[in-house]
């Protein structure tokens, strides 16, 4: 293997990224870049985020707002496909690695490192959709996964090898969950919720009130969608980001987005997780609505077909893959005509579409009404169903033969 010179290193703060730092400059000799992705994970989590890397060895340390690119590049163009991981899991985490990736990927590129680190662990999605992206990004670059070499295995273990370094760390033995943050959810694991007999507790939920908690007195949003995105709520146009950040709002006061799931991992393993995703919940609900208005029964049927694989290709770490990439597109021409107002009632964890309408909707109260009309003639459904049924018709009388 050729010499390592320089790696980027994705960079959270945390206790494993801090020691993966003087572990790469102890075991390849190179220089080591941190790379931070913002992505809504925060202000909290980047207050010193630089000092920090630097304080652990790193020559450099670059930050990337990519908030308001991740909500319009990643996070709707998922939401036109109704991607649903396993009926329940709104796939947070698993849209915000592409992007991260491809970031780091730039800046490696441009400070012309040859090689990319990450402190995912062996047993998890994470490593798998971070070097998916790799490959298809920038191949020539060598990957480095110390969870994989090194023999580190606790998280005492970590602690102490900062300590026998003299690099600070603010990580302590008392942590007992594993999360993941960003702008459109926050996830929670490990703790209680590794024995799937116990409920999870208060500490297993980061963002959202207790339904049990919220209001007593329903609120209502109004979202207006325009080809498959929502543009506007409450009257406000709005960026993505921002219609997101405000919606998140609304549905934390709420209880809005809670799930806990047992899911199946792409390495084989099932894992528990409580995730919350207040206002991505809100919007999924109003695209949805939309769609039942203006899309007829084979494209509606079509596109659930293209959120069910959407699902497993962005929760396997398959972004930058031809196959995505095409199913993203039909998703995306499907939503052309997803344009419509929709008001949504939020209480105590539930979202209820109370009011919907479309210019393009193909809903006629003329045809729909259960009164008196002149636009059906009901005569007409006889010879539909004949021809219909012709096949099983045929099927029975040569049964009989």
């Amino acid at each position: 293997m050729s010499k390592i010179n320089k790696v980027v290193l994705a960079y959270s703060g945390g206790l494993d990224t801090s020691a993966i730092i003087p572990w790469l400059k102890e075991n390849y000799d190179c220089e080591v870049v941190a790379f931070v992705a913002d992505v809504g994970q925060g202000e909290e989590e980047l207050v010193g985020i630089e000092e920090k890397a630097i304080a652990s060895g790193a020559s450099a340390c670059y930050i990337a707002d990519l908030k308001e690119e991740m909500v319009k590049d990643y996070i709707y163009p998922s939401l036109k496909t109704g991607a649903i991981y396993e009926g329940k899991y709104l796939l947070g985490t698993s849209m915000a690695r592409p992007i991260i990736a491809k970031a780091q990927v730039e800046c490696a590129l441009e400070i012309g490192a040859d090689a990319l680190c990450h402190g995912c662990t062996g047993k998890g999605n994470d490593q798998v959709r971070f070097e998916g992206a790799f490959a298809a990004l920038a191949p020539q670059l060598t990957v480095i996964a110390p969870w994989r070499e090194w023999n580190l295995r606790s998280r005492e273990a970590l602690l102490d090898y900062l300590a026998e370094r003299n690099i600070p760390c603010t990580a302590s033995l008392e942590k007992i969950y594993s999360r993941d943050a960003n702008v459109w959810h926050v996830s929670t694991e490990g703790g209680v919720l590794e024995n799937t007999w116990n409920a999870p507790n208060e500490l297993c939920w980061v963002w959202t009130k207790d339904p049990q908690q919220a209001p007593d007195v329903a609120e209502t949003v109004s979202v207006l969608v325009e080809k498959g995105e929502v543009v506007a709520v409450d009257g406000k146009p709005m960026t993505p980001y921002n219609a997101l950040h405000y919606l998140n709002g609304k549905g934390i006061e709420h209880g809005i987005g809670r799930i806990d799931i047992v899911e199946n991992r792409l390495v084989g393993i099932k894992s528990r997780g409580c995730y919350e995703t207040p206002g991505g919940t809100i919007m999924m609900e109003a695209l949805r609505a939309v769609e039942q208005l203006v899309l007829d029964k084979e494209s509606f049927e079509f596109r659930q077909t293209i959120g069910l694989k959407a699902s497993h290709l962005i929760y396997d770490g398959r972004w930058f893959t031809p196959l995505c990439q095409s199913l993203l597109a039909a998703a995306n021409t499907l939503a052309q005509d997803v344009t419509g107002e929709v008001v949504i009632q939020l209480y105590k964890g539930q979202v209820t579409v109370t009011q919907k309408r479309s210019l393009n909707s193909l809903y006629s109260e003329e045809f729909a009404t259960f009164g008196e009309d002149d636009v059906y003639d009901h005569s007409h459904a006889g010879g539909f169903i004949r021809l219909y049924s012709l096949a099983s018709r045929i099927r029975a009388l040569n049964s009989q033969k």
